[in-house]
Protein backbone atom coordinates (compact mmCIF):
# COMPACT_ATOMS: atom_id res chain seq x y z
CA UNK A 1 0.00 0.00 0.00
CA UNK A 2 1.07 3.27 -0.88
CA UNK A 3 1.14 5.99 1.97
CA UNK A 4 -0.54 9.36 1.09
CA UNK A 5 1.21 12.38 2.58
CA UNK A 6 -0.08 16.06 2.62
CA UNK A 7 1.91 18.25 1.05
CA UNK A 8 2.63 21.09 3.94
CA UNK A 9 5.00 22.93 2.84
CA UNK A 10 3.57 26.47 1.71
CA UNK A 11 4.52 27.76 -1.74
CA UNK A 12 7.10 30.79 -1.91
CA UNK A 13 4.54 33.94 -2.91
CA UNK A 14 5.70 35.25 -5.47
CA UNK A 15 8.12 38.12 -5.35
CA UNK A 16 10.84 40.16 -7.43
CA UNK A 17 13.44 38.58 -4.86
CA UNK A 18 12.41 34.99 -5.89
CA UNK A 19 12.00 35.44 -9.73
CA UNK A 20 14.33 34.37 -11.53
CA UNK A 21 15.82 37.49 -13.73
CA UNK A 22 17.70 36.33 -16.90
CA UNK A 23 17.69 38.97 -19.22
CA UNK A 24 15.28 40.88 -17.58
CA UNK A 25 17.27 43.14 -15.12
CA UNK A 26 15.92 46.45 -16.60
CA UNK A 27 12.64 45.17 -16.37
CA UNK A 28 12.76 44.02 -12.37
CA UNK A 29 13.95 47.41 -11.61
CA UNK A 30 11.76 49.72 -13.52
CA UNK A 31 9.17 47.42 -11.64
CA UNK A 32 11.14 48.37 -8.33
CA UNK A 33 10.50 51.89 -9.00
CA UNK A 34 6.87 51.37 -9.95
CA UNK A 35 6.15 50.21 -6.49
CA UNK A 36 7.11 53.92 -5.10
CA UNK A 37 4.57 56.50 -4.07
CA UNK A 38 5.29 59.59 -6.61
CA UNK A 39 6.10 57.13 -9.67
CA UNK A 40 3.31 57.05 -12.33
CA UNK A 41 4.70 55.34 -14.86
CA UNK A 42 3.13 52.70 -17.24
CA UNK A 43 4.07 49.54 -18.83
CA UNK A 44 2.84 46.87 -20.22
CA UNK A 45 4.90 43.88 -19.67
CA UNK A 46 4.05 40.90 -22.82
CA UNK A 47 5.70 37.43 -23.73
CA UNK A 48 4.73 33.88 -24.00
CA UNK A 49 2.89 31.73 -21.39
CA UNK A 50 4.49 30.25 -18.59
CA UNK A 51 7.53 33.36 -18.97
CA UNK A 52 6.40 35.30 -16.03
CA UNK A 53 4.14 37.39 -16.43
CA UNK A 54 1.88 37.15 -13.22
CA UNK A 55 4.05 36.53 -11.39
CA UNK A 56 6.12 39.43 -12.22
CA UNK A 57 2.54 41.47 -11.61
CA UNK A 58 1.81 39.59 -8.34
CA UNK A 59 5.27 40.37 -7.07
CA UNK A 60 5.12 44.08 -7.98
CA UNK A 61 1.87 44.71 -7.02
CA UNK A 62 2.58 42.84 -3.36
CA UNK A 63 5.78 45.33 -3.02
CA UNK A 64 3.79 48.44 -3.75
CA UNK A 65 1.07 47.60 -1.14
CA UNK A 66 3.76 48.82 1.03
CA UNK A 67 3.68 52.12 0.45
CA UNK A 68 0.62 52.79 -2.20
CA UNK A 69 -2.89 51.59 -2.66
CA UNK A 70 -2.58 48.70 -5.15
CA UNK A 71 -5.68 47.17 -7.46
CA UNK A 72 -4.25 43.83 -8.83
CA UNK A 73 -7.06 42.29 -11.65
CA UNK A 74 -7.30 39.16 -14.27
CA UNK A 75 -8.82 40.63 -17.49
CA UNK A 76 -10.78 37.58 -17.06
CA UNK A 77 -12.65 39.03 -14.06
CA UNK A 78 -11.87 42.67 -14.95
CA UNK A 79 -14.86 42.21 -17.72
CA UNK A 80 -17.23 41.43 -14.93
CA UNK A 81 -15.86 43.89 -12.09
CA UNK A 82 -17.52 47.58 -11.63
CA UNK A 83 -13.78 48.56 -10.35
CA UNK A 84 -12.02 51.97 -9.73
CA UNK A 85 -8.86 52.82 -9.80
CA UNK A 86 -7.34 54.39 -7.00
CA UNK A 87 -6.16 57.39 -6.78
CA UNK A 88 -1.82 58.00 -6.14
CA UNK A 89 -2.49 54.03 -6.26
CA UNK A 90 -1.37 51.41 -8.67
CA UNK A 91 -3.79 49.37 -11.25
CA UNK A 92 -2.27 46.06 -12.07
CA UNK A 93 -3.87 44.17 -14.86
CA UNK A 94 -3.26 40.89 -16.40
CA UNK A 95 -4.40 39.18 -19.26
CA UNK A 96 -5.79 42.19 -20.85
CA UNK A 97 -6.18 40.61 -24.25
CA UNK A 98 -9.34 39.00 -22.38
CA UNK A 99 -11.13 42.54 -22.03
CA UNK A 100 -14.25 42.74 -22.91
CA UNK A 101 -16.07 45.92 -24.46
CA UNK A 102 -17.01 47.87 -21.43
CA UNK A 103 -13.83 47.20 -19.63
CA UNK A 104 -11.99 48.05 -22.87
CA UNK A 105 -13.86 51.71 -22.46
CA UNK A 106 -13.23 51.76 -18.58
CA UNK A 107 -9.68 51.20 -19.11
CA UNK A 108 -9.52 54.04 -21.52
CA UNK A 109 -11.01 56.32 -19.88
CA UNK A 110 -8.40 55.47 -17.02
CA UNK A 111 -5.31 55.89 -19.11
CA UNK A 112 -6.80 59.88 -19.87
CA UNK A 113 -7.03 60.19 -16.11
CA UNK A 114 -3.94 58.42 -14.97
CA UNK A 115 -2.02 61.28 -14.29
CA UNK A 116 -4.25 63.72 -12.80
CA UNK A 117 -5.50 61.15 -10.19
CA UNK A 118 -1.47 59.92 -9.49
CA UNK A 119 -1.80 56.53 -10.97
CA UNK A 120 0.59 54.19 -12.15
CA UNK A 121 -0.44 51.63 -14.53
CA UNK A 122 1.39 48.09 -14.84
CA UNK A 123 -0.68 45.87 -17.39
CA UNK A 124 0.16 42.74 -19.36
CA UNK A 125 -1.08 40.25 -21.96
CA UNK A 126 0.41 37.45 -24.29
CA UNK A 127 0.72 39.49 -27.54
CA UNK A 128 2.76 43.18 -28.16
CA UNK A 129 0.49 46.16 -28.14
CA UNK A 130 0.71 45.94 -31.82
CA UNK A 131 -0.92 42.24 -32.26
CA UNK A 132 -3.64 43.50 -29.50
CA UNK A 133 -7.28 42.79 -30.51
CA UNK A 134 -8.57 45.65 -28.46
CA UNK A 135 -10.64 48.97 -29.74
CA UNK A 136 -7.85 51.23 -31.15
CA UNK A 137 -7.89 53.59 -28.83
CA UNK A 138 -7.19 51.76 -26.70
CA UNK A 139 -4.61 49.66 -28.45
CA UNK A 140 -2.74 53.31 -28.89
CA UNK A 141 -2.73 53.92 -25.47
CA UNK A 142 -1.24 50.45 -24.62
CA UNK A 143 1.51 51.31 -27.39
CA UNK A 144 2.41 54.59 -26.09
CA UNK A 145 3.62 52.92 -22.30
CA UNK A 146 7.01 51.59 -21.49
CA UNK A 147 7.03 48.74 -23.49
CA UNK A 148 9.08 45.37 -22.28
CA UNK A 149 9.19 41.86 -23.59
CA UNK A 150 9.40 38.99 -20.34
CA UNK A 151 12.30 37.22 -21.60
CA UNK A 152 12.99 33.43 -21.70
CA UNK A 153 15.25 31.49 -20.13
CA UNK A 154 17.71 29.78 -21.50
CA UNK A 155 18.03 25.96 -20.20
CA UNK A 156 20.89 27.17 -18.11
CA UNK A 157 19.29 29.58 -16.41
CA UNK A 158 16.28 27.23 -16.31
CA UNK A 159 18.45 24.66 -14.80
CA UNK A 160 19.62 26.24 -11.98
CA UNK A 161 16.16 27.27 -11.18
CA UNK A 162 15.27 24.03 -11.20
CA UNK A 163 18.14 23.56 -8.68
CA UNK A 164 17.23 26.44 -6.79
CA UNK A 165 13.39 24.54 -6.28
CA UNK A 166 14.56 21.11 -5.35
CA UNK A 167 16.83 22.83 -2.70
CA UNK A 168 13.86 25.39 -1.34
CA UNK A 169 11.46 21.72 -1.07
CA UNK A 170 14.35 19.71 -0.09
CA UNK A 171 14.38 17.66 -2.87
CA UNK A 172 17.52 16.11 -3.99
CA UNK A 173 18.27 16.06 -7.51
CA UNK A 174 21.22 15.51 -9.16
CA UNK A 175 22.37 17.21 -12.80
CA UNK A 176 21.35 13.98 -14.60
CA UNK A 177 17.68 14.05 -13.23
CA UNK A 178 17.72 17.90 -13.84
CA UNK A 179 18.96 17.75 -18.09
CA UNK A 180 16.57 14.79 -18.49
CA UNK A 181 13.59 17.00 -16.80
CA UNK A 182 14.79 20.02 -19.58
CA UNK A 183 15.20 17.11 -22.63
CA UNK A 184 11.82 15.57 -22.02
CA UNK A 185 9.18 18.06 -19.88
CA UNK A 186 7.46 21.09 -21.23
CA UNK A 187 9.33 24.10 -22.23
CA UNK A 188 8.11 26.52 -19.72
CA UNK A 189 9.67 26.80 -16.24
CA UNK A 190 6.25 26.89 -14.54
CA UNK A 191 5.41 22.61 -15.84
CA UNK A 192 9.10 21.66 -15.15
CA UNK A 193 8.82 23.05 -11.46
CA UNK A 194 5.56 21.00 -10.86
CA UNK A 195 7.04 18.06 -11.93
CA UNK A 196 9.59 18.57 -9.44
CA UNK A 197 6.61 19.21 -6.77
CA UNK A 198 5.03 16.27 -7.73
CA UNK A 199 8.44 14.20 -7.78
CA UNK A 200 9.33 15.65 -4.02
CA UNK A 201 5.64 13.94 -3.33
CA UNK A 202 6.13 10.95 -5.02
CA UNK A 203 9.43 10.40 -3.12
CA UNK A 204 7.76 11.20 0.36
CA UNK A 205 4.76 8.77 -0.13
CA UNK A 206 7.26 5.79 -1.32
CA UNK A 207 9.88 6.96 1.07
CA UNK A 208 12.76 6.99 -1.57
CA UNK A 209 14.89 9.25 -3.11
CA UNK A 210 14.49 10.99 -6.36
CA UNK A 211 15.47 8.40 -9.29
CA UNK A 212 15.34 8.89 -13.06
CA UNK A 213 13.16 5.60 -12.91
CA UNK A 214 10.76 7.85 -10.84
CA UNK A 215 10.82 11.07 -12.62
CA UNK A 216 10.03 8.96 -15.94
CA UNK A 217 6.85 8.07 -14.22
CA UNK A 218 5.84 11.42 -13.06
CA UNK A 219 6.21 12.91 -16.45
CA UNK A 220 4.44 9.83 -18.06
CA UNK A 221 1.17 11.07 -15.33
CA UNK A 222 1.67 14.58 -16.37
CA UNK A 223 1.19 13.75 -19.95
CA UNK A 224 -1.94 12.13 -19.32
CA UNK A 225 -4.99 13.60 -20.75
CA UNK A 226 -6.77 15.50 -17.83
CA UNK A 227 -9.73 13.14 -17.68
CA UNK A 228 -7.60 10.58 -16.46
CA UNK A 229 -7.61 10.38 -13.03
CA UNK A 230 -4.84 7.28 -11.03
CA UNK A 231 -5.99 5.87 -8.07
CA UNK A 232 -3.49 5.02 -5.78
CA UNK A 233 -4.69 1.99 -3.37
Amino acid sequence: MTQLLLDLRPNQPPSLDNFIVGANDELLSRLHLLAEPGCFDALYLWGAPGCGKSHLLGAAASLALRERPVLLLAGRRLAKTDFHAPPGGLLVVDDVEALDDDAQIALFRIFNTARLIGLGLLLAGHPPPATLKLREDLRTRIGQTLIYEVKTLDDEQKAAALRRHALERGLRVDDGLVRYLLAHGRRDLPSLMAVLDHLDRATLERKQHATLPLLKEVLQLQLLPPQYEPRTL
